[in-house]
């Protein structure tokens, strides 16, 4: 098993149900918020998940939509998206996220965009 794929099974998945009762929100609202890529989730797993590390104070992760539209504009599928956020980048010397979540958004964004 690969360090990314390693990473990624110990990530905690939230289905569609624990999102509209994790961010309060109906599922409508929920599922725009997936649409206009404020959230990105996955069928890997069997059903639609999405990593719980993106909801922060039961919001959306601000700076992850900009994220998600520089590497979906480079053509990466979602799952690549995904992946690419949980890879040990040697540039930012940890994972994507993890500096997104430490609020170095302009850093993994000008690597996202070396990308296309």
């Amino acid at each position: 098993m690969s360090e990314n794929a390693a990473e990624l099974s110990a990530v905690e998945w939230l289905t569609t149900p624990d999102l509209v009762e994790i961010l309060d929100e109906p599922l409508g609202r929920v599922r725009r918020l997936i649409a206009e890529q404020h959230l990105i989730g996955s069928t890997r797993n069997g059903a639609f998940a999405v990593p719980s590390v993106f909801i922060v104070d039961g919001r959306p992760l601000a700076s992850l939509r900009g994220t998600i539209i520089v590497l979906t504009d480079a053509g990466f599928t979602d799952d690549e998206v995904i992946d690419w956020l949980f890879e040990e980048n040697e540039e930012l010397g940890r994972t994507p996220i993890a500096a997104l979540l430490d609020g170095h958004k302009s850093a993994v964004r000008r690597i996202a965009r070396t990308l296309a």
